[in-house]
């Protein structure tokens, strides 16, 4: 906030990881600073709770807070937005209201929007003219695919909050079919130590049928149902009632997706799960879990209709990452599923699925540093096919999805450093390599030198090294294409260069992971363009 150019950040953090602290720090300052701050919710429910919790934070400083919501009358908002117009407001926290041509501010310094990603495309391009000129921190703890594309990008500064609260613990997640007697268990198991239980039906419709149900599988449970379609007064008893647990289960619609902080509710039951975008799931599932107490999240689906194919790979993704802090995880995953949109449109999904997101990261990097007219290097991964064993072993490294992540890491390893400081650390942390992770390392580290020489693929015999250059690269290099030849021309009775850009290399003995390497290095460095 102290830099001249005007602030642009992503706070990326999973419910309950200390958003909203940050948002009161950022607020206190603009205020420092005699600028009035803007914090746009989604919800009634959440506007109300901030109210609450800033009003709490600084009653021992002279900082004016101020709500508008539907909670208030007419004449309320109206003087609200009066006095924001003469200065007397500091901070104004609101739902869309915030957004109207009758709220205008004297003096506005910083914009924070939280849970951006309950927001649509029209909204955002309102705020746009909101913060020509002002700092902006937006919150969530799983962003649109757009959003968490401008902060790959740099267009958004992104920052993220990793550390769990003190003693939270991470959220037992179940998939399961449509099933009453699992629903009546999980209620009973909850309701035995104590605590309360969430139970979200998302149609108005039948929301009294479906509590009715509850009801008989329950029926020692205080049961109540809730939906943004009841009259303030009412919604607003209901949900105290049950914040002040004088009831057992809430049966609700997603408006307790944000802003309710309920400690000894744990467990939380998701009707219809297949129907849920995949923030919102995580954003649902949020809800419970704020204590020390383990807690359980059940998503029901129908046990009669096939789910669709995004479905299940949202299911998946949930129940992959449930650990704590998996938001970011998982909003990455919702890229990969939706795409990422048009950034300067107002199409909110895209279409990458069928080329990947790394690539299509790496192919949208490279458009823009072209249009900046910067230098990238094209990186053309050189194909290796050896007769060597080479792999981690299952009794070296166990976990599956830790074998996965370090293969992943080895072969995007581009430069001999970052390869070597992959190798260190799993020897710190594995101990010393066994002869067939050894002999994956030397491949790589062949791969990285076999690419400053221009090579495409390498072929190992038994007694001979095949190696093919790319066309495309060594017919635009001149200076290249004359020390490879040169190279190869040097000796003919032991390298034979081909018509198509392929060199045969022939040994006396058995190439060995050594001699592979040694190759590797030799060649690279008589063929080295530079």
């Amino acid at each position: 906030m102290t830099n001249p150019r005007p602030m642009d950040r992503l706070i990326c953090g999973d419910v309950g990881f200390g958003k909203t602290e940050i948002a009161m720090r950022a607020a206190f300052k603009a205020v420092l600073d005699h600028k009035q701050t803007a914090i746009l919710v989604p919800t009634t429910v959440l506007a109300f709770q901030h109210y609450n919790t800033m009003t709490e934070r600084f009653k021992d400083f002279a900082v004016n807070i101020e709500f508008v919501s539907r909670f208030k009358s007419a004449k309320q908002t109206s003087d609200i937005f009066q006095r924001l117009r003469e200065g007397k407001i500091d901070i104004l926290i609101g739902t869309h209201k915030i957004l109207s041509e009758k709220a205008v501010f004297h003096d506005l310094g910083l914009l924070i929007v939280d849970e951006e990603q309950r927001f649509g495309v029209g909204h955002k391009e309102k705020l746009k003219s909101l913060k020509e000129n002002i700092d902006c921190l937006t919150m969530t703890a799983t962003p649109i695919p757009r959003t968490l594309q401008m902060s790959f990008l740099g267009i958004k500064d992104l920052s993220l909050i990793q550390t769990a609260p003190p003693k939270r613990r991470s959220i037992k997640t179940y998939l399961i079919k449509e099933d009453p007697s699992t629903i009546q268990k999980a209620i009973q198991k909850e309701l035995k130590r104590g605590g309360q239980v969430f139970i979200v039906h998302n149609k108005v419709k039948d929301i009294e049928e479906y509590t009715h149900k509850i009801k008989q599988l329950a029926p020692e449970a205080k049961t109540i149902f809730a939906h943004g379609q009841m009259p303030e007064k009412e919604l607003e008893k209901r949900i105290t009632s049950f914040y002040e647990h004088k009831q057992d289960v809430l049966v609700s619609t997603t408006i307790i997706e944000s802003g309710i902080d309920i400690p000894s509710a744990n467990t939380m039951i998701i009707d219809r799960a297949d129907t849920y975008g995949l923030s919102q799931l995580h954003q649902l599932r949020g809800r419970i879990g704020r204590s020390d107490k383990k807690a359980y999240a059940y998503f029901v689906i129908p046990h009669n209709r096939t789910l669709s194919a995004v479905a299940v790979k949202r299911l998946k993704a949930l129940q992959t990452y449930a650990e704590m802090g998996a938001g970011f995880s998982l909003a990455t995953s919702d890229l990969e599923i939706r795409g990422s949109g048009d950034i300067l449109g107002g199409e909110q999904s895209g279409h990458i699925a069928n080329i990947g997101l790394e690539l299509y990261m790496e192919l949208l990097q490279e458009a823009i540093a072209e249009l900046k007219h910067e230098k990238t290097e094209r990186k053309k991964p050189v194909e290796i096919q050896t007769p060597f064993h080479a792999v981690i072993p299952n009794d070296y490294i166990s976990d599956t999805g830790l074998r996965l992540k370090y293969y992943k890491r080895l072969s995007n390893a581009s430069t001999l450093e970052s390869l070597q400081l992959i190798i260190d650390e799993m020897n710190d942390i594995y101990g010393l390599s066994p002869q067939s992770a050894a002999n994956l390392f030397v491949i790589l580290e062949s791969r990285i030198h076999f690419a400053k020489a221009l090579a495409s693929s390498i072929k190992v015999n038994s007694k001979q090294i095949i190696i093919s250059f790319d066309q495309q690269e060594v017919e635009q290099n001149v200076q290249a294409r004359n020390k490879i030849i040169d190279f190869f021309m040097q000796r003919p009775k032991v390298y034979k260069l081909n018509a198509d850009f392929s060199a045969n290399c022939r040994f006396k003995d058995s190439v060995s992971p050594d001699t592979l390497l040694e190759f590797s290095k030799y060649i690279a460095q008589q063929t080295d363009p530079c």
